[in-house]
């Protein structure tokens, strides 16, 4: 059997959760390397951030996506040592940074402060609790815009990401995206929705998943 051509696609924001990376620090030298090298280059320990949480400052934007392209790096550290080396890599909407990187194309501590400084900007737009996301599963795009448009009230709220054909991302204020998740939510047919984030959605909104 003839092995195909192998890719690495990195992940967007909506992927965080306390505790990622530690495993691939404690493990792998060269993890551990990616992660010192951050906190260096952030003059801050970013790398507690990832492990320990708190959950509330990980979900900040300005952390989430600088915290999201280190452990996205370490992994490829990691990968690059034991593994064959990819044909192409790529990465879903900030997962691109991290696909630089892998690339060789950007260094660590430049695509670190870079995403340090987009997430500021984009918090900046919209303060936390303003704006939130959710994607709505199982709905083709025309049925999801339906829902905006009855559960905007006066708000912003519109299709914002379309995935696939069975998952749109909305966004708009927290309480506008909050009525569309929990519209007719009792019957059978209404798919789960999943709120992803809690802020600068109205104003910034990004391609393919929750950021």
């Amino acid at each position: 059997m003839t092995m195909g051509k192998i890719a690495f696609v990195f992940p967007g924001q909506g992927s965080q959760a306390v505790g990622m990376g530690k495993a691939l620090y404690d493990a792998f030298p060269e993890a551990k390397a990616v992660f010192d090298a951050a906190d260096e280059a952030l003059g801050e320990k970013l790398s507690s951030l990832c492990f320990e949480g708190p959950e509330e400052a990980l979900k900040l934007t300005a952390n989430t996506q600088p915290s999201i392209l280190t452990v996205s790096v370490a992994a490829h550290a990691v990968l690059a040592k034991r593994a064959p080396a990819p044909a192409l890599v790529a990465g879903h909407s900030l997962g691109e940074y991290s696909a630089l990187v892998a690339s060789g194309a950007m260094g660590l501590a430049d695509a670190v402060r870079s995403v340090r400084a987009r997430g500021t900007f984009m918090q900046e737009a919209v303060p936390a609790g303003v704006g939130a996301m959710a994607a709505v599963l199982g709905l083709d795009a025309p049925k999801v815009k339906a829902i905006c448009e009855e559960c905007a009230q006066g708000e912003v709220l519109s299709p914002a990401n379309y995935n696939e054909p069975g998952q749109t991302v909305i966004a708009g204020t927290a309480a506008a995206v909050e009525r569309a998740s929990a519209i007719k939510r009792d019957e059978k047919r209404r798919p789960p929705t999943r709120i992803v984030e809690s802020s600068q959605s109205i104003t910034r909104t990004e391609r393919g998943n929750p950021r």
